[in-house]
């Protein structure tokens, strides 16, 4: 939690680097030298102590920044990290920050208290508050930390409870909260309104499948289109995962939840941009009519595909949607996905792949993540891969012919279906920590919309 007002009963939290604390240790009384000896405290990066005052309460939070560097030691992770090991109360920071670092430091008070308890009868613990530092503008953080949290819902919510229809809607109503103009397509409209393979791949599921398609902004602004991969289960479909396969399937939609936030950020900041994003929301289920391997599809571009596995679907919803989004010719076009497992084997669950042939654009976006602390990581388009996904019947198999470079296959994939974008941008994410971190419990990641929101509302200006 974070207010603006005095902080007078707030207990004051000091960042310490490892060289000002021999310095700092001078400055306290006996008893907190001694205290501080006890601990083992040097300022140790991560390291916090508790300095207890007279009424054995906390007079002060001390957290180690670790050895000064050229890299910036605060960030929204020292405050993630803090919140999650201090009691119930109000504290404010005692260190002088700039405003940029002072804002990182509130979004990371706030998006470290997440916890997931729709299910739970009891909440696991009160939120901690923070009071921000005179000249701080809390709006921002708590509209990001909001969007990540929307993200974040929507990860973690059962299949069962988050089906196509019930997706669709979440991103209906965030539109419609902007005043935005909104087109949705289920079922049978899919097939009508020319959208071949999102209807193929979500036609087995007991909930049909969806599309939903919505503008915002004046018509007189840059082009902005986002599209989101919105698989709300992924059962492989007839090439069926294994069960521990299946284990996470439910934040397939990932892609779709971190877009709607990014553009829930993008209206309520208003920035200058006629904002268009496309959801395909499906399940990637298993009956009667589900599409097979080997069959082939006409996509909505009129290039045939043929399917040599079922559970690459993502990029057949996909195709489709960027063929809409294509058509308009957008400054700019940003797909975000939980494509592939490859791309989790080369960089890891924290580290989501860019790939874009425009090394400007590449560049700005990787310095946008290390500025928010959101990374990303550039891969190659590497053309001479492009013929792994050739087929002797369609003009392109949704399925790699050879085990490697898996993330690098479905991204030239995707990019056979955007020519007329003048730029393009697609994310293969995790949008899920594996494991408990301090700051970011196990569970839903929002992984791309802080380094989006922060790359285009300095372009966007």
């Amino acid at each position: 939690m974070l207010l603006n007002q005095t902080a007078a009963a707030a207990t004051p939290i000091l960042l310490l680097h490892e060289d000002e604390f021999s310095t700092w240790r001078q400055q306290q009384a006996k008893p907190a030298q001694a205290w501080l000896d006890l601990q083992s405290f040097r300022g140790e990066r991560g390291k916090l102590v508790l300095l207890p005052n007279e009424q054995g309460g906390i007079a002060t939070v001390v957290l180690g920044l670790g050895k000064r560097s050229n890299e910036e030691a605060i960030n929204m992770w020292s405050a993630a990290s803090l919140v999650d090991r201090l009691p119930e109360g109000q504290y404010v920071v005692q260190t002088d920050l700039n405003a940029q670092t002072a804002q990182q430091f509130a979004l990371g008070w706030e998006y470290g208290q997440y916890r997931f308890e729709r299910y739970k009868q009891q909440p696991e613990r009160k939120p901690r508050t923070l009071v921000a530092s005179v000249g701080v503008n809390i709006d921002e953080p708590l509209a990001v930390n909001a969007a990540c949290t929307l993200a974040r819902d929507l990860i973690n919510t059962p299949a069962g409870d988050l089906t196509p229809q019930a997706l669709a809607q979440q991103v209906v109503d965030v539109a419609r909260r902007y005043g935005a103009e909104v087109r949705r397509y289920a079922g049978d409209a899919l097939l009508q309104n020319n959208f071949p393979t999102v209807h193929a791949v979500g036609r087995a599921a007991a909930v049909a499948p969806e599309l939903v398609d919505f503008e915002w902004g004046d018509a007189k602004h840059p082009r902005l289109t986002l599209v989101g991969k919105g698989v709300c289960f992924d059962s492989g479909g007839l090439d069926i995962k294994p069960p521990s396969g299946m284990l996470l399937m439910k934040k397939d939609m990932g892609g779709a939840a971190c877009t709607l936030a990014l553009a829930q950020l993008i209206m309520q900041a208003k920035l200058p941009v006629r904002l268009r994003v496309i959801i395909p929301c499906v399940e990637n289920a298993i009956s009667g009519n589900a599409f097979r391997p080997g069959d082939v599809i006409k996509t909505r571009s009129g290039l045939t595909v043929e399917i040599g596995n079922t559970d690459a679907e993502g990029r057949l919803i996909l195709c489709d949607a960027l063929s809409l989004a294509d058509a308009d010719a957008p400054e700019l076009l940003i797909d975000m996905a939980t494509l592939t497992g490859a791309a989790r084997v080369a960089l890891g669950p924290e580290l989501p792949a860019l790939f874009t042939k425009d090394m400007q654009l590449a560049s700005d976006m990787m310095a946008a993540g290390t500025r928010e602390s959101d990374p990303v990581w550039h891969l190659p388009l590497w053309a001479p891969y492009d013929d792994e996904l050739s087929s002797k019947i369609a003009d392109v198999n949704n399925s790699s012919s050879s085990g490697f470079s898996g993330a690098i296959t479905a991204a030239l994939y995707l990019q056979r279906f955007v020519s007329k974008a003048k730029q393009w941008a697609h994310l293969d994410l995790y949008a899920w920590n594996p494991k408990d971190r301090p700051g970011r419990p196990s569970g839903a990641e929002a992984q791309c919309v802080r380094m989006l929101f922060g790359y285009l509302r300095e372009r966007f200006r």
